[in-house]
Parts: C-alpha cells; structure tokens; sequence
C-alpha cells in the first residue's frame, strides 16, 4: 500500500489541520475501498453484496427483513430490495415469507453464499494484515480510539 499524501497538487490557501486530517482520512479511504473492491470483484461481488452476505450470514437461520439489512449496512444503498433481488438471482440469498406474518419477507444467506464469503474470509483477512499490520497492536488500538473519538465529538468534551 501505497503511503496516503495530502499535499494539494498546487498551492492553495491554508488549511487547518481538522481539514488536513479530513482528506487524509478521505484519501485513505479511497485507496482501501480500491483494493478491497478489488479482491471482491475477482469473487463476482460489489463491497455492498459482500457486506449483505456478512449480514446475512452473522444472523443465524432468522434471516432479516429487507430494512433490518439496509440499516447495517455500511454503504447505503437506496434500493435494498433490487440488490436483494439481483443477489438471489445469482444463488447468494433466499427469501421467504414469515410464518408469523405473511407481510414481511425474511432474507437469509444461501449455502452458496456462504461458501463464497468464507472463501474470501482469509484472502480479505491478508489484505487488511497488509494494509495495517505495518502498525502494530498498540498503534491500531491507538486507531481505533483516536477514530471513534472522531465519530463523537460532543463525548471528546466531557473528558475535559
């Protein structure tokens, strides 16, 4: 992997440093979701199909409803239910009818689903062990704290 630059192109006014940490992390994100893309599409999947079969395949033999999925899901996708329909297509997902209420339509991976996300479970495993594993535990645990407390900021607050 490629080190992340966020030098403009050209000069430019000043940026503070929240904005410099903004594209950086802009940057980043980019080149890791290229890459990951890229182990996914040799599969046949979008990042979005991988991540319903994860979904999928994390909540058991209940399956979950249309919503349900779109709301776990990482990249929303506005249509949920023509992915879903693209996915049982290729054999990835079944659905059926719940026997407590007709109404509602529960998703549930297929065993040929399963089989294609386990068989990306280690390559993707390799991947993010590039990707990161230059830092070591303490400096991603560092991360991972340094990033949730980016999602938060009013909790950063009361610390002070």
């Amino acid at each position: 992997m490629t080190p992340i630059s966020s030098s403009p192109q050209r000069p430019s006014a000043s940026r503070s440093p929240e904005h410099e940490a903004y594209l950086a992390l802009q940057l980043l994100a980019t080149q890791l979701r290229d890459e990951t893309e890229g182990l996914l599409k040799a599969a046949g999947l979008s990042i979005t199909q991988f991540n319903v079969l994860r979904i999928l395949r994390g909540s058991g033999e209940q399956g979950l409803t249309c919503g349900e999925i779109g709301t776990r899901l990482i990249n929303k996708d506005p249509d949920v239910t023509r992915l879903l329909d693209r996915m049982e297509k290729q054999g990835l997902v079944e659905r059926t009818r719940s026997a407590q209420d007709r109404r509602v339509v529960l998703t549930r991976i297929s065993d040929s689903g399963l089989n294609v996300v386990g068989q990306l479970d280690t390559p993707l495993e390799e991947l993010h062990r590039r990707q990161f594993g230059h830092l070591g535990e303490m400096r991603l645990r560092q991360l991972l704290t340094l990033l949730s407390e980016v999602g938060a900021p009013d909790s950063s607050l009361e610390n002070t």
